[in-house]
């Protein structure tokens, strides 16, 4: 385990998780800025996790994938299935580029912020039952 990773994971998530959280907060938000920042989240927890056991993983922005890697290690991940955070994949690429560009909805956007906040707690909590304290 790479402590100092993890921990740089971590504070990468809680920037991107600031970052949305705040421009939710906005007067008149930008759902998709606030999308992407939540999707940016769970991708680095989960890359956190991954790295806590010394699981190599790919350049990916595919949460199904690093899910399933986070699998390999605790079933308990598949939960996160059933909670559907894998659809916030979508909001690293379509929402980045004109050609499938869309505005989530503030349905969305506020639904983003509850799987963001599931993914890190469920993360966290691992992690400390690991004996990993940030």
């Amino acid at each position: 385990m790479n402590e100092k990773r993890v921990k740089e994971w971590i504070i990468l998530a809680e920037g991107d998780l600031k970052t949305a959280k705040d421009e939710f907060s906005a007067q008149n938000p930008f759902t998709n800025t606030i999308c992407f920042h939540f999707q940016q989240c769970v991708e680095k927890y989960l890359k956190a996790y991954l790295t806590f056991f010394g699981k190599p993983f790919r350049k990916t922005h595919d949460l199904t994938e690093l899910i399933n890697q986070c699998v390999e290690v605790d079933t308990d991940f598949k939960i996160l299935f059933e909670m559907n955070v894998d659809r916030l994949t979508q909001y690293a690429i379509d929402l980045r580029y004109p050609e499938e560009f869309y505005f989530p909805d503030i349905t969305e956007a506020k639904e983003s912020i509850e799987i963001a906040e599931k993914v890190k707690s469920f993360v966290i909590d691992k992690l400390k039952k690991e004996g990993f304290y940030i």
